[in-house]
C-alpha cells in the first residue's frame, strides 16, 4: 500500500489468519508520538522497549518502529489534526502505539495544539505565541480512532507496584485487566436535549406503549446494548484469560434493575462463554452445584457481580478478580476507581482493541507546561507497551519490562511525581529521576 507522509520501512507486515496475529521477527509497528509530553515519554517508551526485546532475543527479534501522525504532527505533516491516511496505516499495520494527544474541552473556537490554549480566532496563540499549532476546535482525537477503526474493547490493566504509596490496605493484591465495552450504552451517544422533538416523541411512544409517564422537562437518552456487542467484548476478555493463564472473567453489570440491557449483556455474555469456550470454563454455579466449590486445574471460572457490589470488593478483596468484562459506563467507572486503589493514573496502561486492531495508549493527558523538560512519568506508556508485547506473545520481553519497573518503585528510583509522594510517607532513600532517567533505570533493573 502507498501512503503520502508514511514511510513503510522493510519489516515484517502483521498479518490476520484464523482469528489470530501473524506476527514475524521484525514486525513493523506504528508509533504516533503524541502532543505535550508526548514528545518526552514516547522515545522512553521506545528505548526500553528496544532493550527489552534485545535482551530476551539476544537480537533474533526487533520491534521495527514507523512514525505515524496525529495531533501537532499531524497538523504540520496533513494540515489536519486526524488525517485520513493515519487511521488506514493503523489498520494496515495492525498494532500501533501512541501518546497523549490534546482534547478541546471549552467553547472556544480553536486550540492550540503546543500549549493547549483555547481561543476564538485562528493565527497566532495568545499563550505560547507559536503560529504553527492552532486549529480549530475539534473533536477527541482519541475518541475517533476508536470509531474509525472500530475499537471496540477498551482494555485497562490495572495491578500494584512495591513502593507507589497507596490509600488502599489491600492494593497489593491488586492485579486485574478490564475489558469496557466501546461502542454501546452511553458512548453511543442517544442523548437527547428536555423539550426536543425527539425527546418528546420518545415520552410520547413510551408513555403509548407502556402507559407509563416521563416528566416532559426531561432529558432522554437512549442505552443500546446488543448481543453482538456484547458477545464480542466478552470473547475478548474470556481470550485474553486464556492466552495469560488467568483463573477467572467476571461480568459486571445493573441487571438486577435493568434487565433488558445489563441484565441481558450478562446473560448473552454466559451463552457466548458455554458456547465459544466450553471446554476451558466453569461457571460459578456449575462449580458450587456439581463441584463442591472445588476449582479444576487450568479451567477459567466465569462468574458475574451487580456494579455496585463490586466497587466494595476491589477494595477489600481484590484478590478474587482478575479478569472483568463490562458495559461502557460501569467500565468507566470500574476503571478510573482501581486505578486510585493502586496510586493514580500515572502508572495506568491502556490499549482499544478490534479483532485485528489494536492501539496502546497512555491514559493521561498532555500536561504541556512539561513539554520537552524531560521530567514526567513515561510509566503509563510503557506499562502499554507491555500490552503490546503481551498482545504479540512476546511475554518474556514484556515481562523483563515489568520487573525492570517493579524494581525502580521499589528502590525508589522515580520520576518526581512518585518521588514526591514516597518522601512524603517518610521515605529517605529515594532518588528523583528524569524521564529519561527512570527509562535507563529500568533498563538497568531488567
Amino acid at each position: 500500500m502507498q501512503f503520502k507522509e508514511v514511510q513503510i520501512p522493510e519489516g515484517d507486515l502483521i498479518g490476520y489468519e484464523n482469528g489470530e496475529l501473524v506476527i514475524g521477527d521484525r514486525p513493523i509497528i506504528g508509533v504516533l508520538r503524541g502532543d505535550g509530553i508526548g514528545l518526552d515519554i514516547t522515545p522512553t517508551m521506545k528505548n526500553v522497549v528496544d532493550r527489552a526485546v534485545q535482551k530476551a532475543y539476544g537480537g533474533k527479534r526487533q520491534i521495527v518502529w514507523t512514525p505515524l501522525f496525529a495531533g501537532l504532527e499531524g497538523l504540520h505533516h496533513y494540515g489536519s489534526e486526524f488525517p485520513d491516511e493515519t487511521v488506514e496505516a493503523i489498520r494496515y499495520l495492525r498494532i500501533a502505539i501512541k501518546g497523549p494527544f490534546t482534547t478541546p474541552i471549552g467553547e472556544e473556537t480553536h486550540v492550540c495544539l503546543h500549549c493547549a490554549h483555547q481561543q476564538y480566532h485562528a493565527g497566532a496563540c495568545d499563550k505560547c505565541g507559536k503560529d504553527d499549532g492552532v486549529t480549530d476546535r475539534f473533536r477527541s482525537i482519541n475518541v475517533r480512532f476508536r470509531q474509525h477503526l472500530d475499537l471496540f474493547a477498551c482494555v485497562r490493566p490495572v495491578r500494584y507496584f512495591e513502593g507507589v504509596p497507596s490509600p488502599n490496605k489491600y492494593a497489593d493484591k491488586v492485579n486485574f485487566v478490564i475489558f469496557r465495552e466501546n461502542t454501546e450504552d452511553v458512548y453511543a451517544g442517544h442523548d437527547f436535549e428536555k423539550g426536543s422533538d425527539t425527546a418528546l416523541a420518545i415520552i410520547d411512544l413510551i408513555k403509548e406503549k407502556t402507559g407509563r409517564q416521563i416528566r416532559l422537562d426531561s432529558g432522554i437518552g437512549v442505552k443500546p446494548i446488543s448481543v453482538f456487542g456484547t458477545e464480542r467484548i466478552v470473547r475478548k476478555a474470556l481470550q485474553w484469560a486464556k492466552d495469560q493463564g488467568l483463573p477467572s472473567v467476571t461480568l459486571v453489570h445493573k441487571g438486577n434493575i435493568m434487565k433488558f440491557t445489563e441484565g441481558s449483556f450478562t446473560k448473552w455474555g454466559y451463552e457466548l462463554a458455554e458456547r465459544e469456550f466450553g471446554d476451558v470454563i466453569i461457571s460459578e454455579k456449575k462449580l458450587w452445584d456439581e463441584l463442591n466449590g472445588k476449582m479444576p486445574e487450568g479451567k477459567i471460572l466465569v462468574k458475574d457481580r451487580i456494579a455496585d457490589s463490586i466497587f466494595q470488593q476491589i477494595q477489600t478483596r481484590p484478590d478474587e478478580y482478575s479478569v472483568f468484562a463490562l458495559p461502557n459506563l460501569n467500565g468507566d467507572y470500574l476503571s478510573d476507581a482501581a486505578a486510585a486503589l493502586v496510586g493514580g493514573l500515572g502508572l495506568g496502561p491502556g490499549a482499544n482493541m478490534s479483532d485485528d486492531v489494536a492501539l496502546f495508549e497512555a491514559t493521561h493527558g498532555t500536561a504541556p507546561k512539561y513539554t520537552g523538560l524531560d521530567k514526567v512519568n513515561p510509566g503509563s506508556l510503557i506499562l502499554s507497551a507491555v500490552m503490546m508485547l503481551n498482545h504479540m506473545k512476546w511475554n518474556e520481553a514484556a515481562d523483563l519490562v515489568v520487573n525492570g519497573l517493579g524494581r525502580s518503585i521499589f528502590e525508589g528510583h522515580v520520576t518526581y511525581d512518585l518521588a514526591r509522594l514516597m518522601k512524603g510517607e517518610g521515605r529517605t532513600d529515594v532518588t528523583e529521576v528524569s524521564c529519561s532517567g527512570f527509562g535507563e533505570a529500568i533498563i538497568a533493573r531488567m
